[in-house]
């Protein structure tokens, strides 16, 4: 008998925390999971881990050890970090600091087949729930995805320490959760299977559809508010959306032609100092002219963007020369063999990419 996609299927992380002065509570869901952990932190990080983690750890009883991450999610990097955790014998891992943090905590997880914790300190993508791990070069190029065997057994988000980081993070976020109504409508389209193991659930469906709500109801308030370092209703709703909305969306709905495009996009250095959901942004305006969507649906899309500060042209995105020469280098890398972009519904070709990204640019750069 052949084996059939089940007709349903969604994946979440294990323990969704998010509220003001979580991260003084980590030792206590460690405690849980292992005795002996292997802290994984950015940079920005540092007097976080040093000054509350750890000395909440010790009065735990529990024993840790923090390595600073440098900076890139790379296989070098991923196997320096694995040999640290072996070498200490750790039985846990916890990662803190952005996207590419966590998703190289996850990957050491993976590696050594023991439990993550997952503490984001910005809400600028959804890699904190996901079991996917984004691997790029030690240059800064997107290379491949690692599929990991389960979601985090931990997320915990202190809403405080999200209002701190740059409000330019937030918005990030926000780009990479407006690409997740869309690509889980394309995947619903052509049938693709999912992360989940299926083609996109209604579950999935319907968290998407509320996570672009969000977006549009709550977006530019919560902006206002980081700007102004102060948590309010939009922020917490806002980091769930870019978080736990976008990620279990995305998983369980699929990704498409606009993560294609971020993919695309890495190979120009140009972009390299952009984050990952200003980029996807520009991907989701690209996809809808791929689908030649309704008018009304790009406008309000294009207007969210210029409301919060998205990038909308290639311009934007640090690409002051548009030639078709590097415009097809982009394209090129979307459609590689294996690319989210051959989830859409019709067949894409580096071509039609190149197409849609010319009149994406027009458009984002006219309304």
């Amino acid at each position: 008998m052949t084996n059939k996609a089940p007709v349903s299927a969604s994946q979440y992380p294990g323990k969704y925390i998010q509220g003001q002065g979580q991260i003084n509570y980590v030792q206590d869901y460690a405690a849980k999971l292992g005795n002996n952990a292997f802290i994984v932190y950015a940079p920005s990080s540092k007097e976080r881990v040093e000054n509350i983690i750890v000395k909440k750890f010790k009065k735990a009883n529990l024993n840790c050890k923090a390595e600073k991450f440098n900076r890139e999610s790379s296989k070098k990097e991923i196997d320096r970090l694995v040999e640290i955790c072996k070498e200490n014998k750790c039985n846990l891992v916890i990662g803190i600091g952005g996207g590419k943090c966590l998703d190289t905590a996850k990957a050491v997880s993976y590696y050594m087949e023991i439990p993550v914790i997952s503490i984001p300190t910005t809400a600028a993508t959804d890699a904190p729930c996901s079991a996917l791990s984004v691997i790029y070069t030690e240059t800064g190029e997107m290379e491949s995805y690692l599929p990991l065997r389960k979601n985090p057994d931990v997320i915990i988000i202190d809403s405080a320490i999200v209002t701190e980081a740059p409000v330019r993070l937030l918005v990030a976020g926000m780009g990479d959760a407006l690409a997740t109504k869309f690509e889980a409508r394309a995947n619903l389209r052509s049938h693709s299977i999912c992360l989940s193991g299926s083609t996109p659930s209604i579950t999935a469906m319907a968290l998407a559809s509320l996570c672009y709500d969000t977006l549009l109801s709550d977006g530019k308030k919560a902006k206002i508010s980081v700007e102004n370092k102060v948590v309010t209703n939009s922020v917490e709703r806002i980091i769930e959306a870019n978080t736990l909305l976008s990620g279990v969306g995305f998983e369980s709905g699929g990704i498409a032609a606009s993560h294609a495009v971020h993919d695309g996009l890495t190979v120009l250095e140009e972009t390299h100092h952009y984050y990952h959901g200003e980029k996807v942004s520009f991907g989701v305006i690209t996809q809808l002219v791929l689908e030649n969507a309704d008018n009304d649906e790009i406008k309000e899309v294009i207007a969210f963007c210029k409301d919060v500060g998205l990038p909308t042209t290639l311009a934007d995105l640090g690409i002051t020369e548009v030639t078709k020469e590097k415009l097809m280098m982009v394209a090129e890398a979307a459609c590689a063999e294996g690319s989210t972009v051959h989830n859409m519904p019709f067949e894409v070709t580096p071509e039609s990419l190149y197409g849609a990204m010319i009149v994406a640019d027009k458009l984002g750069g006219s309304y």
